[in-house]
């Protein structure tokens, strides 16, 4: 768990940690360097032996993506979670996430379903043992990752330790870290299982990178960029492009204003002549597209009401 000046959040997300019913966990607390009263919070946390905390070091550069490598580094355990600071998880998520692999030495990680919620938490938890799930290969279903078909967030997945032997997250990315870095486990051939139950709770608020990132912040917008550019670049190293893929990139170039991120796609790209000319004639059109689709949605919404 990275964290940074959640005083505020952390304390309710360690006790749904603590209210796990499987119990055979480690929790390593990486502390970015907050500035308000993270530590004091944690200070009575501290006494259970499974829970450590840690101020990242000068070896990971400064971020979420640093303090999490500075975690896979530390960690002992066979299976990695990364739970954010400000959210609540499943008291049943370790064990049926666990129990779904664990005997599956060709099942690399295990991701389920998560849910949002804002304010007070109020969720009403579904601890009945029934479970629907399908299978994820990796070299098959990346796209869908890539494309958020498949989301994988951050923090709804389990991983086998095993998956971060060569691959470790961006830390020069901001945002989007996550899904570059797992876009590289997937494309490496690793296969999962994806399990249709709700077991874990993100908070939204507007402190979040992802928040920040749709109230467009600079900081955050670039970093998804880059988080891009370098997915393209792992899929041409991997001969992993594809046409569908090419063309879902340009179309992000277009809603992220970014010139940068087309030309590069259309420069470090080798598809296939007539797929290039289109997509091209698409994106430098995209002003009068853009247009045509506001003018659409307005007529959609003039229609219902």
């Amino acid at each position: 768990m990275a964290t940074y000046n959640r005083a505020h959040f952390i304390e309710e997300t360690i006790q749904s940690i603590l209210n796990q019913v499987y119990k055979s966990w480690e929790l390593l607390i990486v502390d970015d360097g907050s500035e308000d009263n993270t530590l004091q919070i944690l200070i009575p946390y501290l006494q259970d032996p499974r829970i450590r905390y840690i101020q990242r070091d000068d070896n990971y550069k400064k971020g979420l993506p640093g303090c999490r490598n500075m975690g896979i580094d530390l960690s002992k355990g066979e299976f990695i979670i990364f739970f954010d600071d400000d959210d609540i998880v499943h008291p049943l998520n370790l064990q049926i996430a666990i129990d779904q692999i664990h005997s599956r030495p060709d099942l690399m990680f295990c991701r389920y379903r998560r849910e949002v919620f804002e304010g007070k938490f109020d969720k009403v938890f579904d601890t009945s043992q029934k479970l629907e799930s399908f299978s994820i290969q990796g070299l098959k279903d990346y796209s869908k990752l890539i494309t958020q078909e498949l989301p994988f967030n951050s923090c709804s997945v389990l991983w086998r330790k095993e998956c971060f032997k060569d691959i470790r997250f961006n830390e020069e990315l901001l945002y989007a870290e996550e899904w570059e870095c797992y876009t590289n486990i997937l494309t490496e051939g690793n296969n999962g299982i994806s399990i249709d139950k709700t077991l874990y709770y993100g908070r939204k608020h507007a402190q979040s990178n992802t928040g920040e990132f749709y109230r467009g912040k600079p900081l955050r917008v670039q970093s998804h960029i880059k988080a891009a550019k370098s997915i393209i670049d792992i899929l041409n190293k991997k001969k992993l492009m594809t046409s569908r893929l090419f063309k879902y990139f340009a179309w992000m170039a277009v809603l992220l204003e970014s010139k940068s991120l087309y030309k590069y796609l259309d420069k470090h790209s080798s598809i296939d002549y007539y797929t290039t000319s289109k997509t091209a004639l698409v994106y430098y059109l995209s002003p009068v597209v853009l247009i045509l689709m506001r003018f659409k949605k307005r007529l959609v919404v003039k229609n219902i009401i």
